[in-house]
């Protein structure tokens, strides 16, 4: 398999650092309200990332944190006037929710900044013995310039930022406001203010600067070198190049082999934004459309690619989904039809044996840097060489071969072919019912009326020699 690393800009041939295992790092949201559209992008690819691995037989340790204090946080809870655990809490368990709906599967750990603290202190008191830190009225800054690669993820000349933050650092500093010794100095720990969680340090109360935070919690649960750190484009610089400084300061070994890095997500060809009004959040998105399609149309494009969602696109994906589960359900209705041979024939033999070169197909799309986009127009080529080779005569033999090789394709996808029972009100059942009694007297005119009516409420209905069959659309 083959990624682009961000780290080298190529595409370079994965190999683990442990034979068998891979260790993989995503960057998870902070808990301040629930998730946006944006956030389920990199959720939803690096899901598959995981799934392909576990396809392909490797035994993979993937920890995406919660980032549960932050300044966002702690404005949420001064406006609702509860503790700042409180609001992460309660949305550490609406993202669980929405990552579900998404068959987003959870992470082999979730760590949470708040329940890592002491190993943070222990990593900002290695790094001031190291001289890579220094200390200034209870904030601890990381020397920068004491890293020599610093720059080396974002391809930023160290020289280029730092007459960048120039005027900036000469404004604040006077004004008093800036101790830091350089301007591009970043924070690790910074003191106390009144009314903000705080933790005990040897630098007097206070919390952990977000860099720092998943340095440590990737460490932990992982490695001081982890095979792949993983996350949206926008976090490359500073959020990923301050953690390759701190960790490899500390640590003294290189962080990640391999980087990763999703494209932005933008609204009718606009960057996301609340003041412009086309701010949507997974759990708005989810209310208009099934969370199977919003997954299916975020892998409708290669990761890296920027991604337009429009309701142009959002239909495209729901047609091309229904397309895949039609066919899936097609092969069921003979797989449970007590009429249909059990036994497979040497014609079918073959029409099995012709899936293998779908299958190659699928994993060279996956093998070439995750390429969703390929991988989706092969499962379209196998429904529609299914579709044209199964007919309601085949075997259930046939049948269910032709299902597991479809599932399995699908599984790394996290396309879920089953649709779930979905549960019908009191009302909807009782007019499916009234309706097969009308039947029953041949009152057509009612049952037709009856139908009607189920469609406006969005149930479609399907008569079939098994029973009446319905979806919701």
């Amino acid at each position: 398999m083959k990624i682009f690393n961000t780290l080298t800009r190529k595409k370079e041939e994965f190999v683990p650092l442990t034979p068998g295992k891979v260790g993989i790092y995503v960057c998870g949201p902070t808990v301040y309200d629930y998730i946006h559209i944006g956030n389920a992008r990199p959720m939803i690819v690096f899901d598959t990332l995981r799934r392909y691995f576990e396809y392909k037989g490797y035994e993979v340790n993937y920890v995406s944190n919660f980032t549960d204090v932050d300044d966002k946080i702690i404005k949420r809870a001064i406006e609702d006037n509860v503790e700042s655990s409180v609001i992460s809490e309660r949305f550490i368990e609406e993202c669980k929710k929405d990552m579900k709906a998404l068959n987003v599967k959870p992470a082999t750990t979730h760590p949470q900044a708040t329940k890592e603290i002491p190993d943070m202190i222990e990593m900002v008191n290695t790094l001031i013995e190291k001289k890579h830190a220094y200390e200034k009225n209870g904030t601890v800054y990381f020397r920068t310039r004491s890293f020599d690669g610093y720059g080396k993820l974002s391809h930023k000349n160290i020289d280029d930022l730092e007459s960048g933050h120039r005027k900036e650092s000469h404004q604040l500093k006077v004004s008093g406001e800036d101790e830091k010794e350089d301007g591009l100095d970043f924070v690790l720990w910074k003191p106390k203010k009144e009314g903000e969680p705080s933790w005990k340090s040897p630098w007097g109360d206070g919390r952990p600067g977000w860099h720092l935070e998943c340095s440590v919690m990737s460490k932990k649960y992982i490695g001081g070198t982890i095979d792949i750190h993983a996350g949206g484009e926008d976090l490359i610089f500073p959020h990923h190049e301050n953690e390759i400084a701190q960790s490899e300061a500390a640590n003294g070994t290189e962080f990640a082999k391999y980087w990763m890095h999703n494209g932005f997500l933008k609204i009718d060809n606009v960057k996301m934004s609340k003041s412009l009004g086309n701010f949507f959040t997974v759990r708005d998105i989810c209310e208009k459309y099934a969370p199977q399609v919003v997954r299916f149309f975020m892998l409708s494009a290669q990761y890296r690619s920027p991604l337009n969602f429009s309701e142009e696109m959002i239909i495209n994906a729901k047609t091309g989904l229904e397309r895949i589960l039609t066919c899936a359900e097609k092969l069921r209705d003979i797989i449970g039809n007590e009429n249909a041979s059990a036994d497979i024939t040497a014609a079918e033999e073959e029409i099995v044996n012709n899936v293998k070169p779908f299958v190659e197909k699928f994993e060279a799309s996956m093998d070439d840097d995750l390429n969703t986009a390929d991988a989706v127009s092969v499962i379209f080529e196998l429904v529609k060489y299914i579709n044209s080779n199964v007919t309601d005569g085949s075997s259930k033999a046939v049948a269910s071969k032709l299902y597991n090789e479809l599932n399995t394709l699908c599984d790394i996808l996290g396309i879920i072919l089953e649709k779930k029972e979905d549960s019908l009100d009191s009302e909807v059942e009782a007019l499916i019912e009234e309706r097969q009694q009308a039947r029953k007297n041949k009152d057509f005119a009612k049952a037709d009326e009856i139908r009607d009516k189920l469609l406006e409420m969005g149930i479609e209905l399907k008569d079939t020699r098994e029973g009446v069959k319905w979806k919701r659309i």
